[in-house]
């Protein structure tokens, strides 16, 4: 049995926020995730020289000689290092690219909902060990009643009727699906795809598939566009 049917992955959560530190843990625990708390990086590396773990959540701005992006960098260049998920105040493009250039594999801004939270985090583990063992990463993505078989790349809706998807439609969505909360630009979107088509077009494929995931809110729940990158996929739940 995997470590994700026991629930038993292990995470490291440094922030130097008592309360945030604290919540984080509670919640986390509250969900079958073994969890240990560091202050600043100091802490940090004291608990990883004594314990393994498969996931480090990192706040950017700690007091001390590292902050999260040093730590993040430092780390990230050791062999078999978890994957990284940087906690941050700064919502700006530039903050982000830092983040990920320096080795974490998310990025999520504060406040946060801890939903999606506890989401990204099953999808650094799931991803983690599928590249591990060379598997297919996600079965399933849920967005309300209607839910993507990644498998098969077709759509269902709350009566288990098919949703019918154009082929370019599906390759779309299987490649966004593949990497759920990660940005595509419209460019690398038509190279993964194959297609030699005008951003535009991609623009016109996008919002077919807004309508079908009934994603038709002015600001979109599901595909949202992510200002001066491109696209990126939030599925309310992942199996």
């Amino acid at each position: 049995m995997s470590n994700e049917q026991k629930n038993v992955y292990s995470i490291l959560v440094v922030d130097d926020d008592l309360r945030i530190r604290e919540l984080l843990g509670l919640f986390l625990s509250k969900h079958d995730y073994k969890v240990k708390l560091a202050a600043n990086a100091a802490e940090a590396r004291a608990c990883i020289a004594t314990q393994q773990f498969d996931l480090y959540i990192f706040d950017i701005m700690m007091p001390g000689k590292e902050d999260g992006l040093d730590l993040a960098k430092n780390l990230h260049t050791q062999i078999g290092s978890p994957p990284i998920m940087l906690l941050t105040a700064k919502d700006t493009l530039e903050d982000k690219v830092t983040g990920l250039e320096d080795g974490a594999d998310d990025y999520i801004v504060k406040p946060f909902e801890p939903l999606e939270l506890l989401a990204r985090i099953k999808v650094l583990l799931r991803r983690s060990n599928a590249l591990l063992k060379g598997e297919v990463t996600f079965k399933k993505l849920h967005f309300g009643d209607i839910i993507f078989d990644c498998q098969t790349a077709r759509l269902w809706d709350e009566n288990n009727q098919e949703i019918p998807l154009t082929s370019t439609e599906q390759i779309l969505l299987k490649i966004l699906a593949q990497n759920p909360f990660n940005s595509f630009s419209r460019h690398d979107l038509c190279n993964r795809a194959g297609f030699i088509v005008s951003q535009r077009t991609v623009d016109v494929q996008v919002t077919r598939l807004r309508k079908k995931l009934k994603d038709t809110m002015k600001q979109s729940k599901y595909i949202k566009t992510m200002r001066h990158v491109g696209y990126a996929l939030y599925p309310d739940s992942i199996n």
